[in-house]
């Protein structure tokens, strides 16, 4: 996979092999890194959801699935899906989705039958919203004065509150939920799970926003390139960028956590989604995708073995 042809004007490894992409150290963050994610936590878990739902068409026949919405922290408003199995099931699952936003929920999930949660960041589909842009490049920036008001936060909150309305729902799934996330989803996934103690086991697939420092030096054809952007006329984002940096949040993230990370990514700079498998501070297993965010003959191949990867991984509690 060495050779992969590609149009763009910069190298989508950024000259790093697997090797020295494992030696990737993401930034330990500001002191009061833990103090301002757990004060949001504990913020968001207290929020009243005003939780809806009704029902909608099945995807599959083997499901059943649900339109819902409730309240997030900052007065917004989250729609998502719920896809309830017609069988037995004793886990939950909360999914969080790619930076292009979610027009409709999977229609499967891997591992032992659960139910799932498909939250629409706000903004994006379901969770539209006044004065939000929906769309990356936009959105990637929104709010981004200040680390209370950057749109980052109240995505990372929108995802707790989403375990919160999954488990209102099926609280006997308390015992056993899971989250799994790629993209802008891996990246706001590894926010949420840090501190959130009511995951028990993760999967990120090629997470975004690892190591800020290092990723508003590299081009890419993705949201950072926003940000590396504005960057170069305003250093002071730096300032609120280290409250929002995935690599620095999974050095808090304790739980099992399987990470897909990509060796050739034009959109998510490799060396900041290793630097967030390498800073996981629990038990961890890599899956090591060719290339990510481009297409090649055998991405279809390789999407399977990491789905079957995650199925081995979710059922082994």
């Amino acid at each position: 996979m060495n050779d992969l042809p590609h149009a763009f004007g910069f190298d989508p490894r950024y000259g790093y092999d697997q090797a020295r992409l494992l030696t990737v150290a993401g930034p330990a963050g500001p002191e009061d890194f833990a103090d301002f994610w757990r004060a949001t936590f504990a913020r968001t878990i207290v929020t009243p959801l005003r939780l809806t739902r009704r029902a909608v068409a099945p995807l599959t026949s083997g499901n059943d699935l649900f339109e819902v919405e409730f309240d997030g922290i900052e007065g917004g408003r989250v729609g998502a899906w719920v896809m309830v199995p017609r069988g037995k099931f004793a886990r939950g699952v909360v999914v969080g989705h790619g930076y292009g936003g979610r027009e409709r929920p999977d229609d499967r999930v891997p591992g032992p039958a659960a139910v799932a949660i498909f939250p629409c960041a706000r903004g994006f589909h379901r969770s539209k919203a006044a004065g939000i842009p929906g769309n990356a490049t936009e959105h990637v920036v929104h709010g981004i004065a200040s680390r209370e008001t950057y749109i980052h936060r109240m995505c990372v909150a929108d995802l707790w509150s989403a375990a919160s309305a999954l488990l209102a729902m099926y609280p006997h799934v308390a015992d056993c939920l899971d989250y799994q996330g790629g993209s802008f989803g891996g990246g706001t996934g590894a926010m949420a799970v840090a501190w959130d103690h009511r995951i028990r086991r993760a999967f990120l697939d090629v997470p975004s926003f690892g190591h800020h420092p290092l990723r508003v030096t590299l081009p890419c054809v993705g949201s950072g390139e926003a940000v590396r952007l504005l960057y170069q006329q305003r250093p002071q984002i730096m300032d609120v960028l280290k409250y929002f940096d995935s690599a620095t949040a999974a050095r808090h993230i304790r739980i099992p956590t399987l990470a897909a990370c990509a060796l050739f990514d034009p959109a998510v700079p490799p060396p900041g989604q290793f630097a967030v498998y390498n800073a996981l501070a629990g038990e961890k297993a890599l899956f090591v995708r060719p290339a990510a965010h481009f297409d090649y003959p055998e991405g279809a191949s390789v999407d399977a073995a990491v789905f079957a990867r995650m199925t081995e991984w979710f059922a082994g509690r």
